[in-house]
């Protein structure tokens, strides 16, 4: 039985979720950080519920929560996090959690629960529907997208012999295409190129896709150059490029976490196509991920084809939604 609930700050809540995480497998996106980073530039017209469950003996975990009218969710949007969900002590009973959870808000003035953005495989999705349809609500749960992702052998050469035949052929001739265009290279920015280095990867996103250009309002922009900052300066964000002869033709935003690297966001130079530089570089940085014995490389969000030739496997991703 929970033995009490309470709503925090990013402030009070940091330490209990840095520890909850650290024994959890996770994303970049459920860390306090990431939450904390959009909340200082988004959450102007929201109102923060950080919950913070508990029993007389243990921490169970902390829903991370936000709300603007009638609506509860979870701290963020879609947009920005390809993951969201609870942040739960599974060392202790996940029932009591949920019902803590269900037992915190079903007094609080909402009339929809919209949590988006959990993986398939999540305890949420088996515990708490239920629980809600106890509490009287009409619960629906659909797909939202897929996060396509890939495990990671001990080896490159096992890496390209788990491709299809045509995916296997198709990437060792476009490697051989990039070696006859010069002496290239994988890179990753230091503290000391950060600065000029984040300009160019933004530029490579306006330029490789018109809708990551209109994607990016000042709002984003900020969001991006503070969380590869910060997250940088944790030892998570890897901000790659490819570079012919010297010069920076592609780029590619990941996050590592735990055994995982997460490919957040990439661009390249419109000129240098005709050498497939933008799937060069994240096929590089599955080689750079198995050489640090990663054990998986997730492409988040989104069915684009290239990850599928790279040799990811379809997750879907779910979108809990509760009336009253």
């Amino acid at each position: 039985m929970v033995h009490s609930f309470k709503n925090l700050n990013f402030g009070e809540s940091e330490n209990v979720w840095n520890d909850l995480l650290s024994k959890a497998e996770s994303s970049i996106f459920l860390t306090h950080k990431w939450q904390n980073i959009w909340w200082k530039i988004f959450g102007d017209s929201y109102e923060s519920k950080i919950i913070l469950l508990e029993n007389a003996e243990h921490i169970l975990g902390i829903a991370p929560m936000m709300q603007r009218g009638a609506t509860l969710s979870f701290i963020g949007n879609p947009d920005l996090f390809d993951y969201h969900d609870f942040i739960i002590n599974h060392s202790q009973d996940s029932d009591t959690f949920y019902d803590g959870f269900i037992n915190a808000i079903k007094n609080e003035n909402w009339t929809t629960l919209d949590l988006s953005s959990i993986k398939e495989n999540s305890l949420t999705l088996d515990y708490l529907p239920e629980r809600l349809q106890g509490i009287g609500c009409t619960v629906n749960v659909e797909i939202e997208d897929v996060v396509p992702g890939l495990n990671l052998p001990s080896v490159w050469e096992e890496y390209l012999g788990n491709l299809r035949k045509k995916d296997r052929h198709e990437l060792r001739r476009k490697l051989r295409r990039l070696d006859s265009a010069g002496e290239y290279n994988l890179v990753t920015t230091t503290n000391e190129t950060l600065e000029g280095d984040i300009v160019t990867f933004l530029d490579m996103m306006a330029e490789s896709k018109e809708d990551k250009r209109d994607f990016m309002d000042p709002q984003r922009v900020i969001f991006f150059q503070t969380v590869i900052s910060e997250m940088l300066n944790e030892g998570l964000a890897k901000l790659f490029f490819l570079e012919i002869e010297s010069r920076k033709v592609a780029s590619a935003l990941c996050f590592d976490l735990g055994a995982s690297r997460f490919l957040y966001n990439s661009g390249y130079r419109i000129e240098e196509s005709q050498y497939s530089v933008s799937l060069l570089l994240k096929a590089l940085t599955i080689n750079d991920a198995i050489e640090k014995q990663m054990a998986y490389y997730d492409f988040l969000r989104g069915n684009e084809q290239y990850k599928f030739h790279l040799g990811a496997e379809e997750i879907n991703l779910m979108r809990l939604v509760a009336s009253r």
